[in-house]
């Protein structure tokens, strides 16, 4: 591996201890979206593939997403009251009442335990809409609860603004009820449709008009997008499953991928499209861990209508490195940045089941070093249980979770230490010998993701010593010693990369746990 020849320091924190003035916000460089993927052809040597992949840039939008770091899934609606993790689609929809409904009460959780943005099934598999749609009988509307006027959607965005944290919204492509009752998978072929499709008695006079191609439920699915991103406020995430509905062999429904994209860019041009979606991907389980090594840039190929898909399999040990960009070549149509989601949920299921306990605190900051710690975003599942409330000892494990990660990342160390850039590595010295066993490093994203290797290490009895070393950094990397390391100068020191690196983040703490 070829080392960079040039290493840079961007983190305000980093300019400060060095005496150079820090950027204003507005000076900083924005990315073009068109540098998000990058061509791949059939003739791209090794050396132009690495080249290639050392100019990919994520989007503002992106960037934007990866600070998250945590995010929070909340599964709701008929699988919460019939106990099923798949609904079947023909449920009547009165079973749904959540009689304390309380969505600020999720919003005061969810804050407390560090999200900043919760995500919401608006419609999972079974067809069953939290809102009142124009477009289905199958949602809130047609439940006894709160007399038919009941509106989840609203409730849950309102709540969540108040409270300081982003909305996404799950809407799946799969539809059971549209399959039995309706449109999803019918064989009908693409068209041009107008959206939205107004219908009767439909009293909006639409600002703004689409035609779009799309069969009869993918029409269907573009009207339900337009309902939920220009009727309740600004979205910042729109998940989409990937599943097909279960529905028998040889039926099958081809995602119009293309216009859905093109109508969320459209209507909420911020949102990060997830996971089947060209801004962030699926990390390829759903236990919550990443890689040890997990790239940002990675081999894509487009299908199904423009549908962003893994060049190599989903679940691959390795889907960034140089060996797997040769590898993938064959089935590559570009190299893009395209981050990791771990998703997991606080229980076995995804829906509230009440004989199901919380994850441990301990199964949980592992998590959140599997995650946040390995270049990726946390999104845990928190269910809303039948009362329409996160059970009290969900919220409880929340709480201690928070408090967990502060007590395991505490004050950083290197606060105001000096700090020294030279080629391939950043030095701080902190004025005295303190003891360090957890090393978080960043790097300034906006630049592309470039380090393949690196140490840590620290000054003692005269000499170098490493203390650590990995693969990857990316937007986060975070490394525990089994033991703290007592030092006063620590360096880190890139041993290969793919070009020049930019380091935003070398923190050391000592954890009080």
């Amino acid at each position: 591996m070829a080392l960079s020849r040039r290493l840079f320091v961007t983190s305000a924190a980093a300019l400060a201890a060095t005496g150079l003035p820090a950027l204003p916000a507005s000076a900083a460089p924005r990315p073009a979206d068109s540098r998000y993927r990058i061509p791949v052809g059939p003739d791209d040597t090794p050396d132009e593939l690495v080249r290639k992949a050392s100019q990919v840039r994520p989007t503002a939008r992106q960037i934007a997403w990866q600070a998250l770091e945590r995010t929070a899934f909340l599964h709701f609606g008929v699988n919460t009251f019939t106990g099923l993790e798949w609904g079947t689609g023909d449920e009547d929809p009165n079973v749904f009442q959540p009689a304390g409904l309380d969505t600020d009460q999720w919003a005061r959780a969810l804050r407390d335990g560090g999200f900043k943005l919760a995500i919401l099934t608006v419609k999972h598999h079974d067809g069953f809409v939290l809102y009142p749609s124009r477009y289905t009988n199958h949602t809130v509307a047609s439940s006894s609860w709160r007399s038919g006027h009941g509106d989840v959607l609203r409730s849950f965005a309102d709540s969540m603004r108040r409270h300081g944290l982003k909305v996404g919204v799950y809407i799946s492509p799969a539809d059971e009820n549209q399959y039995l009752h309706g449109v999803y998978a019918n064989g009908s072929a693409r068209s041009t449709r107008t959206i939205p499709t107004l219908v009767d008695g439909d009293t909006r006079s639409p600002d703004r008009v689409y035609t779009l191609d799309a069969t009869d439920y993918g029409a269907h699915m573009l009207n339900t997008l337009y309902e939920v991103l220009t009727e309740y406020g600004p979205v910042d995430e729109v998940w989409f499953d990937g599943a097909q509905g279960r529905i028998p062999p040889g039926k099958v429904e081809d995602y119009d991928w293309d216009s859905w994209y093109s109508l969320v860019r459209s209507l909420a041009p911020d949102a990060a499209i997830a996971v089947t979606g060209p801004d962030l991907r699926w990390v390829g389980n759903e236990a919550g861990t990443a890689r040890e090594n997990e790239w940002s840039v990675i081999p894509v190929k487009e299908n199904q209508y423009g549908r962003t898909d893994w060049a190599l399999s989903y679940d691959t040990p390795d889907e960034g490195s140089r060996n797997a960009l040769v590898t993938a070549q064959p089935n590559t149509d570009y190299l893009q940045w395209w981050p990791a989601e771990c998703d997991v949920s606080i229980h076995d299921g995804w829906f509230y089941h009440p004989d199901q306990l919380p994850k441990s605190v301990d199964d949980l900051i592992d998590i959140y070093f599997g995650s946040v710690g390995r270049n990726s975003v946390l999104l845990l599942n928190v269910p809303p249980d039948t009362d329409g409330l996160l059970a009290d000892r969900d919220v409880a494990r929340l709480r201690e979770f928070r408090e967990r990660v502060d007590r395991e990342l505490p004050e950083d160390l290197v606060r105001g230490a000096r700090t020294t850039v030279s080629p391939g590595q950043v030095a701080v010295d902190l004025g005295t010998e303190r003891e360090a066993d957890r090393i978080r490093l960043a790097e300034d994203i906006r630049h592309g993701q470039q380090v393949e290797s690196f140490v840590v290490e620290a000054y003692r009895d005269g000499a170098w010593t490493q203390v650590t070393g990995a693969g990857t950094i990316g937007a986060s990397r975070i490394l525990l010693l089994s033991t703290p390391v007592r030092a006063r100068r620590w360096r880190l020191r890139v041993t290969g990369s793919r070009g020049a690196v930019r380091i935003a983040e070398f923190g050391l703490y000592r954890s009080r746990v």
